[in-house]
């Protein structure tokens, strides 16, 4: 049986931005291709407890460019799948991202998907989607969070359930 997929962005759910800079969050700076990046202290924990139930993928413009500095940074293993986007591929009218979650996860695979960015052609595609989806939208200043955590960690494991029951009476999940 398939785990869920995880697609993570990076920026505004790991790389911090937007914060008060009299007051930032904890975290550590990161030099990204000479750009400073405010590493959140608890996105390591997080990513850690989600993959017992998901398998995580990342899901951000920095594309394979995540797994350079990511894993080490997060102390997670890696290289972790990356979502590839190519712009001929998008959907007229979706949001850039779509085109290219498309490609990577099978229509019939449950996923949740955690972005500082979703609007309304997410929601949608999400409705849309065969398999249980479900969008976890980020405060950029803020990033990952416990609650996010317990929130997705619940899914996964309500998805389980479903999915194995459905299967002990012969259907599909």
């Amino acid at each position: 049986m398939d785990r869920p997929l995880l697609l993570i962005d990076v920026d505004g759910v790991i790389s911090l931005f937007g914060f008060d800079p009299a007051h930032p969050p904890a975290g550590r700076f990161l030099l990204v291709d000479g750009i400073a990046h405010l590493i959140s202290a608890t996105a390591g924990e997080h990513l850690r407890l989600l993959a017992d139930e998901f398998d995580l993928a990342w899901c951000t413009g920095w594309e394979e460019k995540a797994n350079d500095y990511l894993p080490l940074a997060l102390d997670i293993p890696g290289p972790l799948p990356h979502v590839t986007f190519d712009p001929c591929e998008r959907p007229a009218n979706a949001h850039w991202k779509l085109g290219g979650i498309d490609a990577h996860a099978d229509q019939a695979r449950a996923l949740a998907w955690v972005d500082d960015a979703h609007d309304e052609r997410c929601t949608a595609w999400a409705a849309a989607r065969a398999a249980p989806t479900l969008l976890v939208g980020t405060d950029p200043a803020v990033g990952l969070t416990e609650k996010h955590v317990e929130r997705l960690l619940a899914w996964a494991r309500e998805y389980v359930g479903l999915s194995l029951s459905a299967r002990r009476v012969g259907r599909p999940a």
